[in-house]
Formats: C-alpha cells, sequence, structure tokens
C-alpha cells in the first residue's frame, strides 16, 4: 500500500528511502531532546478506561485493560497523566486547558464566558484535537495560495457582538444538541473488561488462543508494515482524485488565450474603462492586466494532482461518467460470521403492574401524598409537586373531559382510539403528564409534539402533515402555552402551515369537568392496542410517527427498571426533553411504574445555570440523572467555586446521546473532574436508543469498581470502509469509542449490511444494529411501504437463510457487537454520507472542523454538514455559524484549514464550505440546528452565505473523460452520387431566381438608385417610408419623388462642399430614422459608398465614441454626415476626453441642404462594383466590414421580395437597428426596390414606451413585421402584465401573419415561445412567430415567410414540424442526435427558416472542409448572389479573405464557390412538402465558431451553459461565460439583495456540473446590466472577459473555486 500518489514519473530507490523517512520521520517516538527542537506533546485518552498502547514489544500492543486502567487511575489522581511524545518539524500550542473560574451564581460572567464561543460539547476531543492540529502542522510550511474571495465593500460588514441574541437562543446543538437530528448519544461501558484489540484480531482470525498467538498479523501481513504504510497513506494530503486539467499552459510565464483571428486587425475598444486597451485587440490580454487573484488561482491549480483515474468509460458516442473502481487495496472484512446476541432474560417480577394505567392507579390511591414530580422555575427554586393522588384524579378529569366534553352526546369529538396532539411547553411536565396518562386512560392515542412558535417554524410544516395523516382533530394544551400561541385580531389561533384544522383544548384543572361519581376509566390489562405515537424527523426533513403498542410499552418499563434496577420511591433527575426518546421513557413513564419522584430541570433553567442538575441531584440525594453528553461538559465549564458538591449517592448517570461517539470524551472529563466529588466511574452508563427500536442497549450500573469501560480506537479509514480495524496510536485519523452496554434485557440484536439485503454482517464489519424484542416501536403511522422496510427485517446467513422466524428492526443506528457482548456504536444511519463509495458519518466530519481553532471563528459550534447528490455522487457541505467579530481573511483562513484537516483526516474532499452569519441557521424547537431544513436552503439558494469555499477541482473525479479527436474520415470515404458513407448528403437551396416569373418592373434596372428615379416618375406620391415617434403618431414620412429629390440635394452637397470622387467612402452617423435613408441614396446618387453607423451615446460618450471613431478610421471615409446635434456633439468636450476629436475626416451637416439639384446623376460602370460597406462588431468582439456589391444588393432585394410577397399595397412594420445587415437592407432598400410601404420603430423608442411597436402593428393593420430579440424581449418583460389594458387598449394582432425575427444566431427558443404565448390572447397566432439568420458573408440565408403555414396545417397534428430535439451530450462531440422532447440533456432547435430564392447552402466539416451528411453537425456553406464580396479591411488580409469567401470543398463538388458563414450547423429533411411538392429542408443553425469554447477535447456553446445558469436561481436575470486559461468562468447578473450573490455560487457550480460536466473555475457576481449586449440583442463576451481580466466589472463578489 506503499505509494506516492504525487510522484507520477520514475522514483529511484534512493530518493524514495528519502521521501520515505522525510514522511514517517514525524511520527516515530523520540526522546525528548536537548537541543531546543520543538516537542509537541499530545495527549491521548483521558479516560480512566485503557489509555493507548504505551510500548513496543513482540506482540504488537496487545495489553491488560484492566492493569493500565489500575495504573492510569493512580496516574490521574497524581494530577498527571501518561503523556506521549511526538515530534514535529512545527512548534504546536497545546489547546488551552485552563480557565478563569467562573460562578455560577453571576449570570452575566457566565454569559460573557458563554459568548466567547464554547466548543459544541458533542465532539469535544482533545485527542482530535490535536491529531487535527498535527495534521494542519505539517500544512504550515506551504500556507495555501488559494485565492481570497473578493467581496464589495457593502458586503462586509463589520457587526458588533450587542447585534446578536443572547446565547440562550441556542446551544449549538440538536433538539437541545446536536447537530444530526434526535441526537441519541454516546457509549461508555462497565464490562469491558476485555481487551479491545486482543478481541478484535480474534474476531478477524477466528482464534481462539491466547493472546500472544494472534501477535503480529493484525490485518494480514507483517502489522508494522502495515502501519507504515496507513502512516504514509495519510501523510499524504494532495488531493485524492483526478480533477479535470484546467491549466494546459501554452508557456510558463505568457499566458496565451487563444482567440479566433477575427477579420480585421482591430476591433472595437472595450465597453469597460479606456479606449487605450485598444493593443489587445489580437485577444492576448497584457499580463499585467490579469488580476493577480485570478493568476493565483491558475497557479493553484496547476499543482501537481493526483495521478488521474484509469477507470474512465471509453465513450465513443455518449460521454459516460467515469465509474469509481473499487480500490484494490481497500481493507475487506475478514471475520467470521457474527451470532445474534441475546440480552438476559426478562424476569416477571410477581409486583409488576399489568398495565401503566393499573400502575398509576394503584400508586394514586394506596400513597396519594408520594411525590411524583418536582418541576422548577428558572432560579432553580421548585415550582409545584406533583403527587401520585393528584396526577391520578387529574388524569381521570382529562380522560372523562376527552370523551364526554368534546362534541355532543350523540356525536363525540373524540373516541377511544382516536388520535390526539399534545403541545406542551419544555417548562411544564406536569401538565404533560396528567395529559399522557389522560390519554392513556381514555384509551386515545396521545401525539406529543413541540410547540409551534410561529406560523412557519423550522420543520413545523413537516409535523402539520404528521398529524394530518394520524387524522388529528384535538391539540391538548396548557394554559400558558395556549396564551403564547399566536393568534390572529379576532384571538383565534390561526392555522399554521401545512397543519390540519384542529381545536384546541386546555388541560389545566379549572377548565375540566369532575368526572360524575358513577364514572370510571375502564382499566385492562395491556394489550396491542396503540398506546402512543412518537414523531421522528428523517434525514430529508421529513417526520414519521412511530406507533408503540400498550404490550411494548410495558415490556419497556418493565426492561428499562430492570436493566437500571430502579426500585419504589427512588429519585431521578432529569434535564432531557420529557416529551419523547430517553427523557420520555424514564422521567414519565418508567418512574410511574415504580413510583418514583423526577426532579425535572427546564432546558431555561439549564441555560441560566448550567450547574443546576447536579445542584439538584445533591440536594434530593438523587439515585439517578438523565442527561446528553452537552450538560456535562456545560456542568465542567462552570463547576469552579462550587464547595458543596457531593455526587456519591449517585448510582446510575443516564447518558442519553451516549451512542454518539464523540460524548466520550465530555463523560472522561466529567468523571476526571468530579471523581474527587464522589463520583464513581461505574456510574456512568451511555445508552443507545432510536424512535423505532425504542432503548438499542445501555450500560448497566455496577458495583464493581474495578472494571473498567470498554473501548476502542478504530480506524476512521477502515471505518470509511465499513470494517474495524484498531488502530495504532501514530495515527492521526482514529475514532475513539465506549460500549454503550449490553443488549435489553428480552431482547435479541444483530447487525446487518447497511444497504441491500439484510446480511448479517462479519465480526470485524460495522453494520445497522437490528433488534428482535417486545419493547419496540411497531410501524410507522400509515406507512405500510417503509414500514415493511424498518420493521419487519428478517436478517439472513451467508447461505441466504434467515436467522429468525421472528422479524427485527433496524435500530438505524450504526456499530457492532464487541467482546462481551458489549455493544458499540461508531455513527448513525442519517448522518451517513456516501461519497465515491466509501461511507463517512457527518458528525465525525463535524468534529474535525470544530477542531480547528473553533473558539475563533465559528459561533458556538453551530456547524451542520450534509451531502447533497451533484452529478451522480454525493459531495459534502460544511455550513458553520461565524462569530461576528471575525474577519475576512481570519474565516478564509480558518476555511481552508478545515478543508486541509478533512482531507488530512477523513481523506475525503469538501465541497462546499460556507459561512453563515451568527444565529442564521434555521433552528429546531430546542436551538439545535435544523439539518434538513438548513440543505433545503442551501440548495434553493436562500441561505444567505458570508462567505463560500467551494472545491470542486478537488472532489468532483467521476467527469468523463476528456475526447481525443478521431481523424475525419477523408475523401476516400465512398461518395455515391448525393450519399457521404450511406447519408444523404446535407445540401439545400432555395427556389431557383431563374425559373420565377413575375412581373417585377424593379427587376430590368441593375441599380438600385436607378429604380428610385423610376418610382419617382412613375409613383412620385406614393409613401415609401412612415416613421413613428414614441407615442406612436407619425414623425415623419417620404414619399417616392421627396426621397428623389432629398437624395439629390444631398448628392450636390457631397461634390460641392465636399469636393467628392466617384468612389469615395462616406460614414453616416443618424439616428435611425428618414435622414439615414435620404443620406444613403444621396451617396448613391453622387458616386460615393456609404457606411451607416451608429451614432454615440450622448450619456456614454467615452464608450460609445471610440467605436465610432474605429469605424470612421477602419473605413478610411473621406466624409461624415450627420444631422446638427450629432455635430455638435462629435466636437465636445466630452468627445475630445474619449478621442482625439482633431483627426475626424470632413463633417456634414445635412440639416442645412442646397436648394439646387445635381449636374447629372452618377451611374455606376459595372454592377460589380462597391454599392455600400457593411460593418458590424461580432460577439467574439471583432470589427468586420463586408463589401457589397451593386449586384449583391439588387439580388438581395429580389430575393426578400419575392420569399416575403412584398408589392406597393403592402404595409410593413420594421422595428430594427437600421445600421447593418438584413436590419440595415429592410430599412433602407427594400421599400425603393419593391414599392411597399414601411413603417418605421425605432427600437430605442420601446425603451420609453415598449407597447410602441404592437400598437403600430395593430393600428396599421400590418400582416407583415420584422423585430430584434431585444424588442422581443423588452416586449415579453415589459407587456408581461398588462396584456388586459392593451386588449382594453384594442391591440389586435390577428392580422399578423408573419413577425420575423432578424438574427445572426441560434434561434432563441424560450423567447419566441413566452412571446407568442403572452400575445396568443391579443390574437397572435401561435405559427406567426419565426427567425431569420444572416451572417457577416452573406446578411440573409433564410427568412421565414408565412407560407409554412399552409404546410403546417395539411393534416401534421404533432406539435410544430420546425422544432427539434438534439441530444445535447452528442453536440459536444460535434454529432446530431435527435431525442424524443423532455428526455434528459434534450436541447430544443427550432428551424431558422426557410432558405431564399437563389441561395444555396451545404454543411461542411470545418477541419477537412468535406461535405456531410444530413443531420450531420458542421458548418455552414453558402453560394449566392446576394454574398458579400468580401471583407474590407485596411490590411487586406487575403488569406482570411478567400478562406471566408472562396471556399471550395476538398472533394465531392470541388467547382462550386462557397463562403464560409463560421456558424455549426445541419440540414434536415421534414416530411412537409413545399408549394412545388418538393420536401422541405430545415437548417438548425446551432452556434457560431469563434464563440465555441473548447474545453476537455469538446465544443461547448456558451449560450446552453448561460441557459442553465439563468434557471438555477430566480435572482439570476442574465448570464454570460466564456473561458480564460482553460478555466471557465460564468459571470451573473444578480437581481435582489448584495447578500443573495453567495448564495449563487454553489448554484451556478452544481448547475454546469449537472448538465454540462464542466467544472465552473470562477463565479462573478455583478450587477444588473454589466453584462455588454449589441443592439441586436447579442451579448459581447469577450469584452465582458477584458472587463474581468482588467478588473473593470466593480463586480459585488468573485468566488474561485478551488
Amino acid at each position: 500500500e506503499l505509494h506516492f500518489p504525487s510522484l507520477a514519473g520514475d522514483i529511484t530507490q534512493k530518493g524514495y528511502e528519502k521521501k520515505r523517512s522525510k514522511l514517517i520521520g514525524a511520527y516515530l517516538p523520540q526522546p525528548p531532546t536537548a537541543n531546543g527542537a520543538a516537542v509537541v506533546r499530545c495527549r491521548l485518552q483521558h479516560s480512566e478506561g485503557a489509555p493507548r498502547r504505551t510500548f513496543r514489544s513482540a506482540h504488537i500492543g496487545v495489553c491488560d485493560v484492566r492493569e493500565a486502567a489500575a495504573r492510569e487511575r493512580v496516574a490521574s489522581t497524581a494530577g498527571n497523566r501518561p503523556l506521549f511524545y511526538f515530534r514535529f518539524g512545527v512548534d504546536q500550542a497545546l489547546p488551552q486547558e485552563r480557565r478563569a473560574p467562573v460562578t455560577p451564581s453571576s449570570a452575566s460572567r457566565y454569559h460573557r464566558r458563554r459568548s466567547s464561543g464554547s466548543r459544541d460539547e458533542r465532539y469535544r476531543s482533545d485527542v482530535h484535537t490535536e491529531a487535527v492540529q498535527a495534521a494542519l502542522a505539517k500544512h504550515k510550511e506551504r500556507k495555501m495560495a488559494v485565492p481570497m474571495p473578493s467581496k464589495r465593500r457593502s458586503l462586509v460588514v463589520q457587526t458588533s457582538m450587542d447585534a446578536y441574541t443572547p446565547p440562550d437562543t441556542s446551544s449549538g446543538s440538536e433538539d437541545e444538541g446536536s447537530v444530526q437530528g434526535d441526537s441519541q448519544g454516546t457509549p461508555t461501558s462497565s464490562q469491558g473488561s476485555i481487551n479491545m484489540e486482543h478481541w478484535i484480531s480474534q474476531a478477524i482470525h477466528g482464534s481462539t488462543t491466547s493472546t500472544t498467538s494472534s501477535s503480529s498479523t493484525q490485518s494480514g501481513g507483517s502489522g508494522a508494515a502495515h502501519r507504515l504504510a496507513d502512516v504514509m497513506a495519510q501523510t499524504h494530503i494532495e488531493n485524492h482524485s483526478a480533477p479535470p486539467d484546467v491549466t494546459t499552459y501554452t508557456s510558463e510565464h505568457s499566458i496565451q488565450v487563444e482567440r479566433p483571428q477575427g477579420s480585421t486587425g482591430s476591433r472595437t475598444a472595450p465597453k469597460y474603462g479606456n479606449a487605450e486597451l485598444m493593443e489587445t485587440g489580437d485577444g492576448v490580454p497584457v499580463s499585467s492586466r490579469v488580476s493577480a487573484k485570478i493568476q493565483q488561482l491558475v497557479n493553484t491549480l496547476k499543482r501537481p494532482k493526483r495521478p488521474p483515474l484509469r477507470e474512465f468509460f471509453v465513450d465513443d458516442f455518449e460521454e459516460l461518467l467515469e465509474v469509481q473502481q473499487p480500490d484494490p487495496n481497500q481493507p475487506k472484512p475478514e471475520g467470521a460470521q457474527m451470532l445474534a446476541m441475546r440480552g438476559e432474560q426478562l424476569g416477571v417480577v410477581t409486583n409488576w403492574p399489568p398495565s401503566l394505567e393499573a400502575a398509576l392507579q394503584r400508586w394514586g390511591t394506596i400513597s396519594p401524598k408520594a411525590p411524583c414530580l418536582t418541576t422548577m422555575d428558572t432560579n432553580g427554586k421548585p415550582l409545584y409537586i406533583l403527587t401520585y393522588g393528584k396526577l391520578w384524579t387529574r388524569s381521570m378529569k382529562v380522560a372523562y373531559s376527552i370523551l364526554h366534553k368534546l362534541g355532543t352526546k350523540q356525536e363525540p369529538m373524540v373516541r377511544p382510539g382516536d388520535r390526539v396532539a399534545l403541545v406542551f411547553p419544555n417548562n411544564d411536565p406536569a401538565a404533560f403528564m396528567a395529559a399522557f396518562y389522560g390519554c392513556l386512560l381514555a384509551e386515545v392515542v396521545p401525539v406529543p409534539i413541540e410547540v409551534p412558535l410561529t406560523r412557519k417554524d423550522a420543520g413545523s410544516q413537516q409535523i402539520g402533515f404528521l398529524l394530518g395523516s394520524c387524522g388529528v382533530t384535538v391539540a391538548l394544551t396548557s394554559d400558558a402555552c395556549h396564551k403564547g400561541l399566536p393568534k390572529s385580531p379576532t384571538g383565534e389561533i390561526p392555522q399554521f402551515k401545512g397543519w390540519p384544522k384542529l381545536l384546541w383544548f386546555v388541560t389545566e384543572s379549572k377548565h375540566l369537568s369532575k368526572p360524575p361519581r358513577d364514572w370510571f376509566p375502564h382499566i385492562k390489562d395491556a394489550n396491542n392496542d396503540t398506546a402512543y405515537i412518537e414523531y421522528k424527523t428523517c434525514k430529508d426533513g421529513s417526520v414519521l410517527g412511530v406507533t408503540v403498542t400498550r404490550t411494548a410499552l410495558l415490556t419497556h418499563c418493565q426492561a428499562l427498571t430492570q436493566a437500571c434496577g430502579y426500585t419504589e420511591a427512588e429519585t431521578i433527575v432529569n434535564v432531557l426533553d420529557f416529551k419523547k426518546d430517553v427523557g420520555l421513557w424514564h422521567g414519565i413513564l418508567t418512574s410511574v411504574m415504580n413510583m418514583m419522584h423526577v426532579i425535572s430541570i427546564p432546558y431555561s433553567l439549564m441555560k441560566v445555570n448550567p450547574l443546576s442538575w447536579i445542584q439538584k441531584v445533591c440536594q434530593y440525594k438523587a439515585k439517578v440523572a438523565c442527561v446528553k453528553s452537552r450538560d456535562m461538559h456545560w456542568a465542567l465549564v462552570a463547576h469552579r467555586d462550587q464547595r458543596d458538591i457531593n455526587l456519591s449517592s449517585l448510582r446510575m448517570l443516564i447518558v442519553a446521546d451516549g451512542a454518539n461517539p464523540w460524548s466520550i470524551s465530555s463523560c472522561d472529563a466529567f468523571l476526571n473532574v468530579f471523581q474527587s466529588k464522589g463520583l464513581r466511574q461505574e456510574v456512568i452508563c451511555p445508552c443507545a436508543s432510536s424512535p423505532e427500536a425504542l432503548t438499542v442497549a445501555i450500560r448497566r450500573p455496577t458495583d464493581d469498581s474495578n472494571q473498567p469501560p470498554g473501548r476502542g480506537v478504530l480506524s476512521m479509514h477502515g471505518l470509511t470502509y465499513g470494517v474495524i480495524r484498531v488502530d495504532s496510536e501514530e495515527k492521526l485519523s482514529v475514532l475513539t469509542v465506549q460500549d454503550v452496554g449490553l443488549v435489553m434485557p428480552g431482547a435479541i440484536m444483530c447487525s446487518v449490511k447497511p444497504d441491500g439485503v439484510p446480511q448479517l454482517c462479519r465480526t470485524d464489519e460495522i453494520g445497522e444494529l437490528c433488534v428482535c424484542a417486545v419493547a419496540t416501536g411497531t410501524s410507522y403511522y400509515g406507512l405500510s411501504g417503509m414500514t415493511k422496510n424498518t420493521f419487519e427485517v428478517f436478517p439472513m446467513t451467508s447461505s441466504g437463510a434467515p436467522i429468525s422466524e421472528y422479524p427485527f428492526i433496524r435500530t438505524g443506528l450504526l456499530g457492532f457487537v464487541g467482546p462481551g457482548g458489549l455493544v458499540f456504536v461508531v455513527g448513525k444511519m442519517d448522518g451517513l454520507m456516501v461519497v465515491s463509495g466509501r461511507r463517512h458519518n457527518a458528525d465525525d466530519i463535524v468534529a474535525t472542523a470544530l477542531a480547528v481553532e473553533p473558539m475563533k471563528f465559528v459561533y458556538r459550534g453551530r456547524i451542520a454538514v450534509f451531502s447533497v447528490t451533484v452529478l451522480h455522487d454525493e459531495r459534502i457541505v460544511i455550513v458553520a455559524e461565524q462569530r461576528p467579530d471575525s474577519t475576512e481573511e481570519d474565516s478564509f483562513q480558518w476555511m481552508s484549514r478545515v478543508l486541509q484537516a478533512i482531507d488530512s483526516i477523513h481523506q475525503v474532499g469538501v465541497y462546499c464550505l460556507a459561512l453563515v452569519p451568527a444565529n442564521t441557521l434555521p433552528k429546531t424547537p430546542l436551538g439545535g440546528i435544523h439539518l434538513s431544513e438548513t440543505k433545503q436552503l442551501f440548495l434553493e439558494g436562500s441561505l444567505h452565505p458570508c462567505n463560500v469555499l467551494m472545491c470542486p477541482h478537488t472532489c468532483v473525479t467521476n467527469l468523463p473523460k476528456p475526447r481525443q479527436k478521431q481523424p475525419e474520415i477523408g475523401p476516400a470515404s465512398v461518395m455515391v452520387g448525393n450519399l457521404v458513407s450511406g447519408k444523404r448528403i446535407a445540401q439545400a437551396s432555395g427556389r431557383d431566381l431563374g425559373q420565377i416569373e413575375d412581373n417585377d418592373q424593379a427587376r430590368k434596372f441593375l441599380f438600385l438608385s436607378e429604380v428610385l428615379q423610376w418610382r419617382a416618375q412613375t409613383t412620385p406620391d406614393h409613401v415609401l417610408y412612415t416613421l413613428l415617434n414614441c407615442r406612436g403618431a407619425i414623425a415623419n414620412s417620404l414619399t417616392c419623388v421627396q426621397l428623389h429629390k432629398r437624395a439629390e440635394k444631398i448628392a450636390v452637397m457631397l461634390m460641392e462642399r465636399g469636393h467628392l470622387q466617384d468612389g469615395d467612402h462616406v460614414a453616416l452617423v443618424y439616428p435611425p430614422g428618414i435622414d439615414l435613408i435620404a443620406a444613403f441614396y444621396g451617396c448613391l446618387y453622387a458616386g460615393c459608398v456609404p457606411i451607416t453607423v451608429r451614432p454615440p451615446h450622448p450619456q456614454n460618450i467615452a464608450t460609445t465614441l471610440p467605436t465610432v471613431k474605429m469605424i470612421v478610421e477602419v473605413s478610411r471615409s473621406a466624409c461624415l454626415m450627420t444631422t446638427q446635434l450629432i455635430c455638435k456633439l462629435l466636437r465636445s468636450r466630452e468627445a475630445a476626453a474619449a478621442v482625439d476629436v482633431r483627426t475626424w475626416p470632413l463633417i456634414l451637416d445635412t440639416d442645412d441642404l442646397p436648394k439646387k439639384r445635381p449636374a447629372q446623376i452618377c451611374k455606376p460602370c459595372n454592377p460589380d462594383t462597391l454599392a455600400y460597406l457593411d460593418f458590424s462588431v461580432s460577439t467574439t468582439g471583432m470589427l468586420a466590414g463586408v463589401k457589397m456589391s451593386h449586384a449583391a444588393t439588387s439580388a438581395f432585394c429580389r430575393s426578400i421580395k419575392l420569399q416575403c410577397e412584398l408589392y406597393p399595397s403592402r404595409e410593413v412594420a420594421i422595428c430594427l437597428d437600421p445600421y447593418c445587415g438584413l436590419g440595415f437592407v429592410l430599412w433602407c432598400l427594400c421599400s425603393v426596390y419593391s414599392g411597399h410601404q414601411s413603417i418605421l420603430i425605432p427600437p430605442s423608442e420601446l425603451e420609453t414606451n415598449p407597447a410602441l411597436w404592437l400598437l403600430a402593428v395593430s393600428q396599421y393593420k400590418v400582416r407583415d413585421t420584422f423585430c430584434s430579440y431585444s424588442v422581443m424581449e423588452l416586449c415579453t418583460k415589459g407587456l408581461g402584465s398588462q396584456t388586459e389594458s392593451l386588449k382594453a387598449r384594442g391591440l389586435d394582432l390577428s392580422r399578423v401573419r408573419t413577425c420575423v425575427v432578424v438574427a445572426e444566431e441560434r434561434p432563441r427558443i424560450a423567447l419566441t415561445q413566452s412571446f407568442s404565448k403572452l400575445f396568443k390572447d391579443l390574437g397572435l397566432h401561435p405559427r406567426a412567430v419565426s427567425t431569420s439568420f444572416g451572417c457577416r458573408v452573406n446578411l440573409a440565408i433564410c427568412l421565414q415567410p408565412h407560407r409554412l403555414w399552409t404546410l403546417a396545417e395539411q393534416g401534421t397534428s404533432g406539435p410544430d414540424p420546425t422544432t427539434v430535439y438534439v441530444d445535447m451530450r452528442a453536440l459536444r462531440h460535434d454529432r446530431v442526435r435527435l431525442v424524443e422532447r423532455g428526455s434528459p440533456h434534450s436541447l430544443p432547435l427550432m428551424e431558422s427558416g426557410k432558405i431564399l430564392p437563389g441561395v444555396r447552402i451545404i454543411i461542411a466539416n470545418p477541419e477537412t472542409k468535406g461535405p456531410l451528411g444530413d443531420s450531420h453537425l458542421g458548418e455552414i456553406w453558402v453560394h449566392s448572389a446576394h454574398n458579400a464580396s468580401g471583407y474590407f479591411t485596411i490590411y487586406g488580409d487575403e488569406s482570411l479573405q478567400s478562406d471566408h469567401f472562396n471556399s471550395r470543398l476538398s472533394f465531392g463538388d470541388t467547382q462550386t464557390i462557397w463562403a464560409r458563414t463560421g456558424y455549426l450547423g445541419f440540414l434536415r429533411r421534414t416530411e412537409l412538402t413545399d408549394a412545388n411538392g418538393e420536401r422541405h429542408d430545415a437548417l438548425y443553425v446551432v452556434g457560431a465558431l469563434d464563440e465555441a469554447m473548447e474545453l476537455r477535447g469538446m465544443r461547448y456553446h456558451p449560450i446552453d451553459i448561460e441557459t442553465s445558469v439563468i434557471r438555477a436561481h430566480k435572482s439570476v436575470t442574465e448570464c454570460a461565460v466564456f473561458t480564460w486559461t482553460n478555466l471557465l468562468v460564468v459571470v451573473v447578473e444578480l437581481d435582489g439583495s448584495e447578500q443573495e450573490a453567495l448564495d449563487l455560487v454553489p448554484l451556478v457550480t452544481n448547475v454546469v456540473l449537472e448538465e454540462h460536466y464542466l467544472i465552473v473555475g470562477v463565479v462573478v457576481v455583478v450587477d444588473i446590466g454589466v453584462i455588454p449586449i449589441n443592439s441586436r440583442g447579442e451579448k459581447q463576451r469577450m469584452h465582458l472577459r477584458d472587463g474581468f481580466l482588467a478588473d473593470q466589472l466593480d463586480p459585488i463578489y468573485v468566488a474561485y473555486n478551488m
């Protein structure tokens, strides 16, 4: 087992020895040195039981426990305990033992001490603390180089201590005390005289020989070597997994960022900060701009990892998750099969009563004056003494009232056998007791529950479900409690959330009527009717009711009486909750059977005076006390200055949570301190219990003080595999367990494998304890299936035969039966977390976390540990409450130390560690942490942590194998006609322009300028353009002749004032409107080449003006035309601050035009000359200008005219930006060519009036309209709640037959669908909405006309035929796999529209340039008359140009010249037929190649990850992702309070892991509006990336995932 995961390469023998000795050196005992080397004393065990082995000898460490115990007792009374010397390279201070004395009388002083953060008592173990400190000491040299998350100042609030509630609100533990569900306890044993290790080694080898014979064969092989190997395994603290390689570097120092080479050398300046950043146009960030934190993160992740796991599935197609293969070296159980353990005979004593009510009747009548219960007030004074006589008469009254005073005589509300709720506060046991016994006498079934404090208590809803399922209609309560319940203004008690309607009935004497003389309760012998129902909270927060029959109730009391040796009239002090569990069984039930006197200490008194229970034991000379380890710990903290304490009267101190292994140190420390006050060692009796099996085991009080309790020091590593291995003392990760005594009288116990078939465990195996007895619960009320699995278990031997004909009950406790029949519990099923096949107990992890200097950071030790399932494995989450006074730096340091400690000791990675402000975790009724509620809050993102550290890189080891690219099929693959390897070649085309006969008059003109002149002559007054203002009124309109005349004047101005030559470039900087159109035609008339440019934003000149300047410069514009207003803006002082205003070309203001006409209108000599330049900034931040020739422009207009059937009589509403792409063509060119009227709606006006566009469409009765995604989003978000009022205003969309979204991206199906759904009520036909697709090389490839309606309605009854669902995992591998709607990992894709006439499309492999088959993913290539003729660049990058605009296939049709769109997509032949009978080919666009991210060898489209992230939490409004040095960075916009920012980190990480198998490197939470979005509604992810790397985002929070 000796291996070095961190040394992946070869290692020489010498190097091996050196490394080995260095690692082991720290663990070998060495004599104290005189040279001042730091010697750390590690105190081991302060038990009076077996110390760990103190000598080396041939038989490795077998030692007589009794001798050792005697030795240690002598030593401990002498005031010094045996100590070991371990030598570490680092000085390690001992935990501070001495505390200032405290007098309990001084509450304020006590308060002060408590608030300084007393450790959570459950998990207190100094040995463990020192082990943890030792593990951490090894890390000291290399301090964690984890980058601290960065936070906005407003989030770092320093709160004062006073802002927090005083300590009485919580104990930092469950019910009153432990994180995990109803914690039951910890073991300590009286019959532990058999040596634990000897027993285990015997168990393993089945040897019955003497101790020495089983000497060194401890776990097979030589014990010493194994132990060494264990130590070696232990000291490795690198990660235990092969996280994905997140940092493949191109070079050690500079960070190369791969960015696809764009078209032009320059790109627009980023949105953030100054324009000087333009230098990084090629996409390689200058290292000084990369924030140091990110650099640090990359360096941390670059550290050597453990060698990768080999066991991947080879995934040919699907990404299969890696399956964890069992570790060949993992310990396996080797012992013989265990035998079931029988408890002693339950001796029926002659005077035991036949039922509990009979006992009450007996004591109530023969000794009515005997005290039954004494209650205390908060000062510790006796408040009330309930005698047996009073209890009897009161219970009778309650019974009579329940049966006869509720409802009517004919219709009583409660009949025998019905369930009633008992709602009593923790300080009123007397009222509870009377009510409980009243129910027993009336033969109704009490269901004791907690008092609901508010309408939405943590967990109270689940209790409501339990009451509902039990059919409870009446709740019994006390007067004080009834007054304290929340009331409505009318004085009624409101119905609590999830609760049934209840009648509240107060059981105080004054509210009850005396039963008539002739009425007497029917007291019969115990039978199998249900006596009471005890509630139990499960791991997931659901509440079950365990039914206990009257026979079980009585038998349990008898068994406890026998096991504890109870006698009549004994006094017992009870600190526990009397409503359930040990407190109920001893303090309410068994006590009455034996006529005992119970002194009940309320929780409120314990908070004020933790010593109260000890004082009562002295005062009443009590024989028995029932406590939890917490109460012992509190007493220890407070016991100084108490002189008169004498505990010699105690014969039994029952430790209710003794089954929690971590209670052992409280027991030891308590004994150690109070031994001098008369406490005897054998008095401490831990017990184990569970709601289902009642008391499982209890240590018997003995008189033999020489018998020390049983102890086991178990290897935690072994426990994670469910195997018992005794550990040597050098190991840091051990769990010390004490026994919880013997099986109960009359019961049989065995342990079975925790999952699967209930097979008996071997002797050295941990299993779930199962009990067969009369005294247990019988079912979960109303849940027969769950009951069968828990209450009717038949354990089987390895041969498959059941061991008994009687059913056993699962206790929910994990443990084993040790030597001499002693029961040991190591944890609970509820706290079990199975991570990569190993089982970890939440309690153990809490203990380790608490051992890391908890005083400084964790508020009162309040830590919750649970697991969440992410990507098919459980992941450990730790949530702790942070001390109000700890700083960010400290907390972060503490968090990284906790991670290291857990890594060292448990060899498991923590997925997420979150700190929340003090007192904010949901509490159980008695102040502990409500675990399932905390988990729920974490998962739904409403925990509001103040610090989060996620470590997915360490934990997630089951990701699919990174993909290796396979060589593609070359030209040798068989091509038969139009088939590629058996598939139809993916090619499609629109209608052939040559074959369409239409009376297109404009067709006879080669140039648009000629078309305009022709229209001005033939239809001079026909309106071509109507511009609307923000109120929907007509701001301006243009007829054919007006446009012609205006264009002439502009042409004159260009020639005369501008002195421009034919072919000069002119930048048109106009707001969307009529001026822009006139200026465009003016340029054509003058023979100039226009370039439309979006004007700078007056409120944001600094970031928008540099883009204008850049386009003007890159396009080599000789002149700039604009309006007077913008003219002033370009020369303003603000502009001068952003750009150099002296370098503007000539600026012409067209508000003031010359009055004359030009001599002649320029006519281009050749249709292939340049008509205009189309500049746009791509989403990757590239500025690309394409050249449109006159021929292409005319062909484009004709294609659109035919596709959309545009004629002069038609009206079309356009709500698009008129600066580039199809938006510009529709706004400026199409009306002139086709003669239809365009109603122009500037999208910017929608910001003030979102309904503008739709109202215009309705008012002008428009049949065809065009918009962008940003417009659609504005309408969906802005008008979502106004559809009714719009309907009232007469908005009617029933005439719209096509509403086309103009886009250069994958159709946003969710947006178009929600838009269609939202406006369906206003008459919008669901199939009217469609999309178009264009790109830089061809501004419109597809445009969906209305014609497909008729096709779709020809009898296809299915969903809209244009949507398919593909497997997202296959897409990552560049494959298309169609799946059913709703199948996992399915992604809906909508067809991008019908291919325009004259356009041919083929799908080609982007790498090999070979054609691909139908339904294969590849790059979309296009051939058409309106393709752009090339990029317009300054540098004339020929290779780029020829590749994008003049590509040929590598085989097949190698003649055609294609343009490459740069988009991935696929073609699919559908069942629909076209108008001319052809089958319809649908084009599906998946995403841009430039945008796609290569991660782990797979291709991811940002939009897919972003969609998942936006769904993760309601507060995420927008998201953008990009990669940086192979790290995935996720930026989310938060719509909510900044306190929610940290909630998003785990949710974002989870969803990306689950749905995309990727680990997020950095999560950045920013304000709304930070993610830059261009006018087309596309995210500018590269600008965002630049802003992030230059630290310009002003994020709310940045989390660096480890």
